[in-house]
């Protein structure tokens, strides 16, 4: 055996002579003849650590929670189809000394449902691909054997989520739990024992499967919440709902900061939870979908009752009030009217002292002032959340009717 020490010195020469070799077939060339050298020649490596970093497993670096909360989809153009039946067989009984043993083809098994289902954990239709394919039943067998039928194939979406159908409403998941069918499945074709007779003892007849229902569907999410804040753009509605609740949309001091509604939970005693929706600012003229209204202010409709968060450091605040109405009551009737509270943020500004009394002077009721950066009078805004859903509580079991619950 050679040893180690010996074996590293000739290797050490090889690699030395291969370095001298490279250089003067480099001066040996003529000028006209040579390349551009962007660095000396690098003699050959043995290194492990230069080995082990080309060996880095490739592959796609998972996406970081900020990124996936970009992804945000509230509208999604569906194409769903059901599974297709499988074919019946047409066959004969074979034994031996058995010569007519009649027909023992079997039914092909059904094919599989799409089925939309409401799940509490996904919030966006991201997730919601834009085409689901059923899967088809098995064929028939011999021996009577029938094909096994397609498995149902569910499509998770998030809770308030609307199904129409050419324009028109078809389903309103609005409830965890609830599912709808999108696309049947088809049915089995038969098998020629089915079409066994008294006229007809050896049928040869046998049917294939229906193809799966096909429809085009358009799914909307719509937000669910108990209370949702409405206002302008950089009035502090994600500041105040970090304030108020676990929730962490982004902040920055320019407008339309957020771009989608957060959902942030309120906790109180008794395991009671009120969620609250940060619904993106809101421009005059948003009810003719200017800027982006119309994707913003249908994020309003499910929400029981509302906050109008005012900028109180701006000139004239009552106005924002004022437009803030009129746009919810020209996208629709009767939105503006619902249970709500006027919340004046700011309050730490020096500017935003002198309007307050302003403000309340011209819309003559109660306005809770408070400021989401240091915290001040928050306690008021929570102890306000509270009796309204709590009247809202009451009213719906009034009626009959079980109140959302998270």
């Amino acid at each position: 055996m050679t040893p180690a020490r010996l074996f590293s010195a000739r290797l050490r020469t090889v690699f030395e002579d291969v370095g001298h070799w490279a250089l003067s077939t480099w001066a040996g060339l003529k000028p006209s003849r040579r390349l551009p050298q962007q660095a000396s020649p690098r003699l050959l490596s043995v290194g492990h650590a230069d080995h082990a970093k080309h060996q880095e497993l490739p592959g796609k670096k998972p996406l970081s929670e900020k990124k996936l909360k970009r992804y945000f989809v509230d509208c999604r153009r569906v194409l769903v189809c059901g599974g297709n039946g499988g074919a019946g067989a047409s066959c004969f009984h074979s034994e031996p000394r058995k010569e007519f043993g009649g027909p023992d083809g079997g039914d092909g098994g059904n094919g599989g449902h799409v089925i939309l289902r409401v799940d509490q954990q996904v919030k966006s239709l991201s997730s919601v691909l834009s085409r689901y394919q059923g899967f088809s039943g098995e064929d028939g067998g011999s021996k009577n054997c029938f094909g096994r039928s397609g498995a149902v194939l569910y499509v998770q979406v998030p809770v308030g989520t609307l199904v129409k159908e050419g324009g028109r409403v078809v389903a309103d998941l609005s409830c965890v739990g609830d599912e709808y069918i999108a696309a049947l499945g088809g049915a089995g074709g038969k098998g020629n024992r089915f079409f066994l007779a008294n006229d007809n003892r050896a049928p040869v007849t046998c049917t294939p499967g229906q193809p799966g229902q096909q429809r085009v569907l358009h799914l909307e999410l719509k937000t669910v919440a108990h209370a949702g804040m409405v206002g302008f753009p950089n009035a502090g509605k994600s500041s105040l709902l970090r304030a108020v609740s676990n929730a962490r949309p982004a902040v920055a001091s320019y407008p339309f900061t957020t771009l989608k509604p957060h959902v942030g939970i309120v906790r109180y005693e008794g395991h009671q939870q009120i969620a609250v929706a940060d619904i993106p600012g809101i421009i005059r003229g948003a009810h003719q979908n200017r800027g982006l209204g119309s994707a913003f202010l249908r994020h309003i409709e499910r929400c029981r009752f509302l906050l109008f968060v005012v900028d109180l450091s701006q000139p004239e605040p009552w106005t924002q009030v004022d437009d803030l109405k009129y746009e919810l009551e020209m996208y629709e009737e009767g939105l503006s009217e619902r249970p709500h509270a006027i919340i004046a943020n700011k309050i730490d500004l020096p500017e935003a002292r002198a309007n307050l009394s302003q403000l309340r002077d011209h819309l003559g009721r109660e306005v809770i002032a408070l400021s989401a950066l240091t915290g001040e009078n928050l306690e008021q805004l929570l102890l306000h959340l509270k009796v309204l859903h709590d009247a809202y509580v009451e009213a719906e079991l009034g009626q009959g009717r079980q109140p959302l619950r998270w």
